[in-house]
């Protein structure tokens, strides 16, 4: 099976214009078939502020009223997506932007309230491989905004680690992944303001203890739920780093191991 590299970065790396501008360098640096998965950063956030409304977060995940999807959308699949695809063209890299909506690529479905009502959240149920498949064949390169949909019209707001863990694991079946997670850290940390108490490689026992010592918590969890889920469904190798990783054989951070 052919290597295919996933990276999903984090928000606050596309804000950042140098840090943009060193991930799409290094990202088109990459050789092989390769994906790219997008958060949105806090420009969302910065419009819902504007715009009067309030942006509830539980447990690292947004809740998504029907005017914040409204923002999401258009801020996540609009602006964020077509900016890092026009910054990949102007380096030769011949990316295409994309929602779950385009091709059918992710479907979901509303997440089910239980104790929390997320809103118009999607919880992902399949991702349409042959297109991605087809895609990375005829040498496009996907980039993928935190949108799903279900099918019936509606778009849904989805965790941009939620989507990497169900595309990694999708495209698995037919490459050799290697999945990393970017964001604005180094990796994961035992103390979030000390870079030199980075874990250089962390198992799910590890993971689990850390997190119910809250040691880990908030916007990590899902990262390391969905990396470790990630590994244990096929991906070869998953890393957690920051920025300077991308384009690494070796990416640094973190490396989630069985």
């Amino acid at each position: 099976m052919e290597n295919l590299t996933v990276i999903k970065v984090g928000g606050k790396v596309v804000e950042d214009e140098n840090s943009l501008q060193k991930l799409l360098a290094d990202f088109n640096a990459i050789k092989g078939l390769k994906v790219l998965i997008h958060g949105g950063g806090n420009i969302d956030t910065a419009l819902a502020d504007k715009m009067g409304l309030q942006v509830e977060m539980v447990n690292g995940r947004r809740v998504t009223s029907a005017e914040m999807l409204n923002i999401v959308v258009m801020v996540y699949g609009g602006l964020v997506n077509k900016k890092v695809v026009a910054g990949l063209q102007a380096l030769g890299c011949n990316a295409l932007g994309l929602t779950g909506a385009d091709l059918n690529i992710i479907r979901a479905v509303k997440r089910p309230v239980k104790e929390v009502d997320y809103g118009f959240v999607g919880d992902v149920i399949s991702v349409n491989t042959d297109a991605l498949a087809k895609l990375l064949s005829h040498g496009f390169i996907p980039v993928i905004a935190p949108l799903t949909h279900d099918l019936n019209g509606q778009m849904l707001n989805t965790n941009a680690d939620d989507i990497t863990n169900a595309v990694a694991k999708a495209l698995s079946r037919h490459f050799q992944v290697k999945l990393v997670f970017c964001f604005d850290k180094k990796g994961v940390l035992k103390n979030v303001n000390d870079e030199k108490s980075l874990i250089s490689k962390i198992t799910k026992d590890e993971f689990i203890n850390l997190a119910n010592k809250q040691v880990i918590n908030a916007g990590m969890i899902p990262k390391l739920e969905n990396g470790f889920a990630s590994l244990e469904s096929g991906v070869k190798q998953v890393f957690i780093t920051d920025v300077n990783g991308i384009g690494k054989e070796n990416p640094g951070g973190t490396e989630l191991v069985k």
